[in-house]
């Protein structure tokens, strides 16, 4: 258990400084992975003292540690398997509405999360031609332009026509995203499929059911495979987050 909790703590800071070298220091949430090392180390070195000094802990404190970290694994277990169940999503032929999620704009230029989710949207686009797409997304630190706006240039020059596409400019997370989309449109009646990152997909579709959507359908986009691993991580934490807020 030691040598575990020492390997598993150095996995996690390499996978810390790869996220800091390849997406930059203030990627969001990257900390957590230098917290688990942290807390891995301290566990190892929490049980290299209780095997040179097996009476140092009392008997129920074992317990009450090994109980919570079956608790917490079972839990993390069941959330990872709830994202994955997202992750293949497709979405069915001929949706009346797609809403697309905005994501990070650098400056005038879509982000590596955006592309995505752009270039999933542009593949239904053109294989439904009768489906609206409602690109969802309002400007945020760092961007000279909405999202929405963003969304739009990409799909005009890639062949789907303005009059198919609807700019919702306002929203700043998720929840907006699907309260203004509908505000807009009325398509919480209607078939409608929500289009994110594949790790996004299962949260975005649950907190569409809570807001009264009647039939939302995930749609996946891929995401970069380095960072999966981080964006699964985030995404269980942010289900907890949702849940505590009642959001879904």
């Amino acid at each position: 258990m030691v040598n575990l909790c020492f390997v598993a703590a150095v996995l996690c800071l390499l996978y810390y400084l790869g996220i800091v070298v390849y997406s930059g220091i203030h990627t969001d949430f990257s900390w957590i992975w230098l917290a688990g090392a942290v807390f891995l180390a301290g566990n190892g070195f929490l049980f290299m003292a209780d095997k040179k000094y097996p009476a140092l802990f009392p008997t129920w404190i074992k317990y009450i540690y090994w109980i919570l970290v079956f608790t917490g694994g079972c839990l993390l277990v069941f959330l990872f398997i709830k994202v994955l169940s997202g992750m293949n999503a497709k979405g069915r032929e001929n949706l009346d509405y797609v809403v697309v999620l905005g994501a990070h704009v650098k400056g005038e230029v879509p982000s590596k999360a955006l592309l995505k989710r752009l270039e999933a949207a542009l593949d239904y686009g053109k294989k439904n031609p009768d489906t609206k797409l409602i690109l969802s997304g309002g400007q945020g630190f760092g961007e000279k332009i909405t999202e929405a706006l963003c969304m739009r240039r990409y799909l005009s020059e890639n062949g789907i026509f303005s009059e198919r596409l609807i700019l919702e400019e306002k929203s700043t997370d998720t929840k907006e995203n699907l309260k203004f989309s509908d505000e807009m449109t009325g398509c919480k009646e209607k078939k409608t499929g929500i289009l994110s990152n594949d790790f996004h997909v299962y949260r975005a579709v649950r907190l569409a059911k809570k807001m009264g959507y009647a039939s939302p359908e995930g749609i996946a986009a891929s995401s970069d495979p380095f960072m999966e691993p981080h964006y699964i991580v985030r995404e269980i934490f942010a289900l907890v987050k949702e849940q505590l807020k009642g959001n879904i």
